[in-house]
């Protein structure tokens, strides 16, 4: 396990914190679409990645999700750790992107840590900022943005994330994480391929316009 995340987080945390992190941390691997936290769970550790992605979700009241970011390895995710300070529930759902590969550290540690490793002092304040940029860039993309422009985002986003030109999604998956209805996405997606910047096949996207 040391290997692993030395491998993910070398360039972040000195040798003695990596090896703490090995020693206490708890491996966990989840597939694809598998729900990592829902929302309204008691959080008592923190994840960091060590492969894969994970995509931050929040619900409003009908129970619709709207995509707030994406997380990749040597990532973790800033409303996880303010509910495991704040022992709160959760307030997002993450929910693995493609296989993916976790260590998940106890909240008595991550404490511990802060006071005892300017590195992981560093990477939290850093996670935070992080997080808060990525979700301001979510705002706006809502705010000021039109559908089909918001809809490339994201189909360039999940290329990217999966290093694959081909989105592997059906048009109601996208309607989810985007909050509207699957008659809008066939429309937009049509439109767009008109364009020449993605082609359409079944159950797939390709990307031509990274």
């Amino acid at each position: 396990m040391l290997q692993e995340v030395f491998d993910a987080y070398s360039f972040v945390f000195e040798k003695e914190l990596l090896e703490e992190i090995s020693e206490v941390g708890i491996l966990k691997d989840f597939e694809a679409n598998e729900k990592i936290i829902e929302i309204g769970d008691s959080v008592s550790s923190m994840p960091l990645l060590l492969s894969g992605a994970i995509k931050i979700l929040r619900e409003d009241q009908d129970g619709d999700e709207l995509l707030l970011y994406f997380l990749e390895r040597g990532d973790t995710c800033a409303m996880t750790l303010s509910c495991c300070l704040g022992n709160t529930k959760s307030e997002i759902r993450a929910v693995a992107e493609m296989p993916t590969k976790l260590i998940m550290i106890p909240i008595e540690k991550m404490e511990e840590w802060t006071s005892k490793y300017k590195s992981w002092r560093n990477y939290v304040f850093e996670s935070y900022h992080s997080r808060l940029s990525e979700m301001l860039d979510t705002i706006d993309t809502i705010a000021f943005l039109n559908m089909d422009e918001r809809l490339l985002k994201y189909l360039r986003d999940k290329a990217k994330i999966n290093q694959n030109e081909l989105v592997q999604i059906t048009h109601q998956e996208i309607a989810y994480d985007l909050h509207t209805s699957r008659v809008v996405i066939s429309r937009l997606l049509k439109k767009l391929e008109l364009k020449g910047t993605i082609a359409l096949n079944r159950n797939s996207i390709k990307v031509i316009d990274l």
